[in-house]
């Protein structure tokens, strides 16, 4: 996995293009050191996949039950209970940050985007897809349960009954419907993926980093608030803005 700095933009890359980008828990321990690093000067996260796929999902040798060591399935067979549960705590770890307050996550999604590849396409705030981007979450056809954040986030992004019969059909959502039900911020060409998060991210670096931010934080509270809360909370950080800018902040 490779990082890059671009004064307030980290642009974080997973780079096993020969293995579609397919995830391991190392992945998800380095996604979390990422995480546990950003300082307050990062407003923006990209998140992309070098090569032809964004991500294939989870590496295969997870899949081994001969497999006790490296995190695979047979290594979390083998733990108590409560163990197996605080070590896919600590993987979940690496996607939950992505939702961290004081930054925008973008996804840039080209080819497949499966499984624990769908699920940190999801993790973001916003995704901008490619043409020829497919999402699946294949989880129950292997007798699995999508268990990386991603039921909260699909069904806050697309609803109840669509999430549903996404996880439990575990079929491919191709980037028009992706767009058209709210999966995808934007679809593009592939060759233009590129160009067009580098414009998304400017347009989201363009307002004031305060404002943004406590516009952002108002945003994701309404996900969860009642209409008298989320009220509140607006009115709060409207007169905390008034202050700031009275104060020349």
């Amino acid at each position: 996995m490779r990082t890059r700095r671009d004064g307030a933009v980290l642009t974080v890359t997973l780079d096993r293009p020969d293995r579609l980008n397919a995830q391991t828990p190392a992945t998800w321990s380095a996604l979390a050191e990422i995480g546990a690093s950003l300082d307050d000067d990062v407003r923006v996260v990209v998140l992309t996949g070098e090569g032809r796929s964004f991500s294939a999902g989870l590496d295969r040798s997870m899949f081994d039950p001969a497999s006790s060591t490296g995190g695979g399935f047979g290594e979390l067979v083998g733990m108590p209970v409560e163990d197996a549960q605080e070590r896919i705590r600590a993987y979940q770890a690496g996607f939950r940050w992505l939702r961290s307050p004081g930054i925008v996550s973008v996804a840039a999604v080209q080819g497949h985007a499966i499984g624990a590849g769908a699920q940190l396409a999801l993790a973001c705030d916003l995704r901008v897809f490619a043409d020829d981007a497919q999402l699946r979450l294949p989880e129950v056809t292997l007798g699995l349960v999508p268990d990386l954040t991603g039921t909260s986030t699909l069904v806050e992004l697309v609803g109840y009954s669509r999430a549903l019969e996404m996880c439990l059909t575990g079929r491919a959502v191709g980037a028009a419907e992706a767009q058209a039900i709210g999966l995808a911020s934007l679809v593009v060409p592939d060759a233009e993926l590129e160009a067009a998060v580098a414009d998304l991210v400017q347009a989201l670096l363009a307002p004031p980093v305060a404002a943004s931010r406590a516009t952002a934080a108002l945003v994701r509270s309404a996900v969860r608030n009642d209409f008298p809360t989320q009220d509140a909370a607006e009115r709060a950080a409207q007169v905390r803005r008034l202050h700031d800018l009275v104060r020349g902040r």
